[in-house]
């Protein structure tokens, strides 16, 4: 099975070296997990590996949560991901720890980006805004003429599909590819990457060995596919 697990973002610090380098990176307490599930394409028409992370008060979760939980001999989990693959070597109720990363050097981390509520177009699509000299109306930050983009081709008197308008920012699914990593602490289920990761700090994240790298990065290789 593909290294893949679920954590917690903690935040992010600096982390130096041996030869003194100063790395920006981020700290993921990452599990440990519990196999609650092993899908196979006789029972289940597919083959997956479904884990839980997080233990969770039994009168704050479901009667079919405790009980699928249960199968596995643990206790309930707030968090559960499945992840597809055609190589399970684990079975239910196993633990995974951060050291199935330990020959892995690039990650993908996938997490909750954080909401901006309701934006304009300046902010949420980096327009540049109208003129602010003199005789200009006081609308500078307004997104501008919407009415000429035409419209979709039967579909009546409205804007084409797709148009570039404030609305609701941020609060969606973010995947950071091909994230090095740093370190690992065996013994605190620690795990740091380099760079950002999606979220604000204390979120839940599934982190897995990268699917695809550039060719930069593929020439060094991902030990861990």
């Amino acid at each position: 099975m593909a290294s893949a697990m679920l954590g917690r973002k903690l935040g992010m610090t600096r982390y130096f070296t041996e030869e003194g380098v100063n790395i920006p990176v981020t700290v993921i307490q990452a599990g440990p997990c519990v196999v609650t599930q092993v899908k196979t394409e006789e029972v289940d028409g597919y083959s997956a590996v479904q884990i839980g992370y997080e233990d969770l008060a039994p009168r704050r979760s479901t009667m079919p949560v405790i009980g699928h939980d249960h199968r596995a001999g643990t206790a309930p989990k707030r968090f559960h991901r499945e992840l597809r693959t055609d190589d399970v070597d684990v079975e239910l109720g196993d633990t995974i720890t951060v050291d199935c990363f330990e020959d892995v050097q690039y990650v993908d981390i996938c997490g909750r980006s954080k909401g901006k509520g309701f934006q304009g177009g300046m902010k949420r699509h980096n327009f540049s805004g109208l003129e602010a000299s003199h005789g200009v109306k006081r609308r500078h930050r307004s997104v501008g003429s919407i009415g000429g983009h035409s419209a979709n081709l039967g579909t009546g008197p409205k804007l084409k599909k797709g148009k570039r308008m404030p609305g609701h920012m941020g609060d969606v699914n973010v995947t950071a590819r091909s994230l090095p990593v740093v370190a690992i602490d065996s013994e605190k289920n620690l795990l740091l990457v380099k760079g950002s990761v999606p979220g604000p700090n204390n979120s839940c994240v599934f982190i897995r060995s990268a699917v695809r790298l550039n060719r930069k990065k593929s020439s060094k290789g991902n030990k861990g596919k």
